[in-house]
């Protein structure tokens, strides 16, 4: 089919959106016949995707060791770079293709790094690709500081990602012996010891590491310190095997220590990620689904005896101001860029889970003195206040009142977090300055969007009319609340008499008797008399 399509015209270096050629789609599916064909009607071996991923890294990464050796042999470029600083050895460490490896090295391929500062020995170590690392850390180009570094990161893979211990525990005594044993002495850096790793420090002698094997949790952080002083914080598994720590002492019941570990890795990631990052905004949401969780299971039982405790309010305040300040330095960042090069999904996202953190929250404001304090009662409206006064706004439109009242705001995730709309979230919104005149691109004020949750909560509607909003505004289609409920009547929601005010009635008197007197209205009335 491929030879019919060339011969009847079709292009051999055409390319998708993403820049791919149908050469790279035959090399990344191991078609070697293809690829020899299509080089031979002229296809450039050379063209690489937006991302700037080669045919022989695609070809490395997915093992096709025939169409990697081709490739070589037709002198292709075995050091290029991606847009990320990766080379083809980088993508044969991480998919653990030893023979490939080895074909790179005879054609002169060299351990660079990528823009994580990443060898293709530390690739290797991260994914726990055993012969690799054992191939690698014999070459003469290896230093002993590379070597060293690379059998220790992968004993923490091998306790996070392998759960074997005993593996760990022998790729870190080799280490060990080749830091200490030999001259110089390599000793390893010291740092303070931090609450997040409960205190723990790098072990620093074989009979300490020998201990290590009484105690699992220990080796578990152990792993911990290894993997960021090696890779640092910018490195995604940094942070990523944090949070899969964190999330395991969660489901053995340790609440505390999960919360810990989690605030300290979304602490690393908003330092050196940019606003709106999915990691950061995954770490966000992983907290309003714990901490919803939490809510709803307090004193029950989970494993080994042990319950679920109540939860802390200021560990919840802590992750809510976070969130605000990823909210606004996502809106700073748009201010920086063009209009057209706005994520606006991605801020809207941050809003939504902020929202769904408040939303949490605002439950204890209603709580006794002993279960929330009035100091931190005033701290929750506080940073609802920094919330509501970034007044950002979906591309739609909508305000964070908006989203409080509106149903389909729910956010995506592996558990539920919060029921919007929420009549207690809006209440909290507007006791903190949100306007509750508020209209979208639509023209829906909050209470528009109250009516579409279908059915709509009275308390809601009646919150909502409490603090200003108009009962009678019109949206773009001319909609009132009142039509747009669907299988309720107004009355049985709210008094209409009470809500309907003078002014209301006078705008809805001159629209109806004095359309073409507009110009003996003031200029400051006419959205009002418009809206009407």
């Amino acid at each position: 089919i491929v030879k019919l399509l060339v011969q009847n015209g079709a292009k051999v270096n055409s390319t998708t959106k993403t820049n791919s050629t149908p050469l790279r789609a035959a090399c990344f599916d191991g078609h070697y016949e293809i690829v020899k064909y299509l080089v031979s009607q002229g296809a450039d071996i050379e063209v690489a995707n937006r991302h700037g991923h080669t045919c022989l890294m695609i070809a490395c990464y997915k093992g096709h060791y025939k169409i990697a050796q081709y490739l070589l042999s037709l002198k292709t470029d075995v050091n290029r770079r991606s847009v990320k600083g990766n080379t083809a050895l980088h993508d044969c460490a991480e998919s653990g293709s030893l023979e490939i490896l080895q074909l790179l090295l005879q054609h002169g391929a060299t351990m660079d790094v990528d823009s994580y500062g990443m060898t293709p020995l530390l690739a290797a170590s991260v994914t726990g690709h055993l012969p690799i690392v054992e191939h690698l850390i014999k070459l003469p180009f290896v230093s002993r500081e590379d070597r060293i570094a690379a059998l220790e990161l992968l004993g923490a893979t091998y306790v996070d990602k392998k759960r074997d211990m005993l593996g760990a525990l022998s790729f870190w005594k080799r280490a060990m012996e080749d830091r200490y044993n030999n001259s110089p002495v390599l000793p390893k850096p010291t740092r303070e010891p931090l609450p997040p790793y409960d205190y723990v420090q790098e072990v620093n002698n074989l009979n300490m590491l020998e201990e290590l094997v009484m105690d699992p949790d220990e080796m578990r952080m152990q792993a911990l310190l290894i993997r960021e002083r090696i890779l640092g914080p910018v490195h995604p598994d940094t942070s990523y095997y944090i949070r899969f720590r964190g999330a395991v002492y969660a489901d053995s019941g340790r609440f505390d220590r999960c919360i810990e570990l989690w605030t300290y890795a979304l602490s690393m990631q908003q330092s050196i990620l940019e606003p709106l990052n999915p990691m950061t905004q995954s770490s966000l949401l992983s907290f309003a689904e714990l901490f919803s969780y939490m809510l709803g299971e307090v004193g029950r039982p989970i494993t080994r005896g042990r319950i679920v405790p109540p939860i802390e309010t200021s560990d919840m305040l802590v992750v809510f101001k976070k969130s605000v300040r990823e909210v606004q330095l996502g809106q700073q960042m748009f201010e920086q860029m063009a209009y057209h090069e706005r994520d606006h999904g991605a801020l809207s996202r941050a809003l939504v889970i902020s929202l769904h953190l408040a939303c949490l929250l605002v439950r204890l404001l209603d709580e006794e003195e002993e279960l929330c304090t009035a100091e931190m009662k005033h701290q929750i409206l506080q940073s609802l206040y920094d919330l509501v006064s970034l007044k950002i706004v979906t591309q739609t439109g909508r305000t964070a009142l908006h989203l409080a009242c509106y149903k389909d705001a729910a956010l995506v995730g592996r558990y539920p977090v919060c029921q919007l709309p929420s009549a207690r979230l809006a209440k909290a919104l507007l006791q903190v300055g949100a306007d509750p005149n508020a209209q979208d691109d639509n023209g829906n004020t909050p209470l528009h969007s109250a009516a579409q949750s279908r059915p709509c909560p009275p308390e809601l509607a009646q919150i909502l009319l409490e603090h200003g909003t108009h009962l009678d505004t019109k949206n773009v289609d001319g909609k009132t609340f009142e039509s747009l409920l669907q299988n309720q009547q107004l009355h049985e929601l709210v008094n209409p008499i009470k809500y309907t005010r003078l002014s209301c009635l006078a705008a809805r008197a001159i629209k109806r008797y004095a359309i073409n007197c507009q110009h003996e209205i003031p200029k400051c009335l006419h959205a009002f008399v418009d809206s009407h």
